[in-house]
């Protein structure tokens, strides 16, 4: 990777910046690379908007948008600031992030949720550690599938 000196903005090839770069192919990175990736292309935000926006430092916003492999989710105060630069809820954030290193993060119920649908969460909860770790696979794959759905249809 090339650096320009005067702004440090990593050149991407083809002689772009990573500013105005489309985001690479979703094979292979992570939950939070691609929520991150997802809303810039979204709100054509660049990593130092959403670095101003959520009052982080730029290289953490182009960093957590860049590194495949997380070894450990980022702390409170930055997934709280990325969601706030990003304009997204802290829950969708810190479940990218908890994935992203291997984690799922379960957020509480609402306020108010009852009946039928509090049973199933709890025996999904309950019966997870049955399933095998390919069968977990499965399931994440199933339930990111369903929760980027129900994300497409509140942002049209």
């Amino acid at each position: 990777m090339t650096v320009r000196a005067e702004d440090s903005e990593p050149e991407i090839p083809g002689g772009r910046t990573d500013e105005s770069a489309s985001a690479p192919d979703s094979a292979g990175t992570n939950p939070l690379q691609r929520l991150i990736q997802q809303r810039l292309r979204e709100r054509k935000l660049s990593y130092g908007e959403v670095s101003r926006r959520g009052g982080l430092p730029r290289s953490t916003v182009y960093t957590l948008a860049t590194t495949r492999n997380l070894v450990r989710p980022p702390r409170p105060a930055t997934i709280d600031a990325l969601a706030k630069g990003l304009d997204v809820p802290v829950a969708m954030v810190r479940a990218a992030a908890a994935e992203s290193t291997g984690l799922h993060y379960y957020d509480e119920a609402p306020v108010g949720e009852n009946g039928a649908g509090d049973q199933e969460r709890k025996l999904l909860v309950a019966s997870i550690d049955e399933l095998s770790p390919e069968d977990r696979r499965h399931v994440a794959a199933l339930v990111e599938s369903l929760r980027r759905k129900a994300a497409e249809g509140l942002g049209s």
